[in-house]
């Protein structure tokens, strides 16, 4: 019977971890402007602390949600991005806060926030180079699309 009691609590604590979760191409919609989630390079995610998770397409998209009504009115565990240099079909969101952003025309990103994340600043600077491209940092991006 306490073996049995201590299952049940284990079980439930498993089952309400709060964390991000995997984003799913071709069948996630944004949050935000409601599209499906299509370029495996960009997307972002919110997980509140009662676990409701809002995905997007683009950085746009994740910044402006976060200075709406409704963006403000939640208190947030997890805000994480994906990394731009990322190997394919890798679960690799990386937390905003941290992370290496660059702005230039040429990031072609879904809505056109023209912003990608990296994890390493070496990476980084290759794109940077690249592109030509402005760096941010996270209040920055923050404070872009309001």
């Amino acid at each position: 019977m306490k073996n049995l009691a201590l299952l049940i609590v284990a079980v439930s604590f498993i089952k309400c971890s709060v964390k991000p979760e995997p984003l799913q191409y071709s069948k996630d919609n944004c949050s935000f402007c409601k599209m499906t989630l299509m370029d495996d390079k960009f997307g972002g995610e919110l997980v509140t602390k009662k676990g409701k998770i809002f995905k997007f397409d683009d950085l746009k998209c994740m910044t402006i949600f976060m200075n709406s009504g409704e963006g403000k009115a939640n208190e947030y565990v997890y805000s994480v991005t994906v990394n731009y240099a990322h190997v394919a079909d890798e679960f690799d969101l990386i937390p905003t806060e941290g992370a290496f952003f660059l702005e230039s025309p040429e990031v072609k990103s879904p809505m056109a926030g023209n912003v990608a994340a990296f994890q390493s600043k070496e990476d980084a600077e290759k794109f940077q180079k690249q592109w030509n491209a402005t760096t941010l940092t996270w209040n920055e991006l923050l404070n872009r699309f309001k």
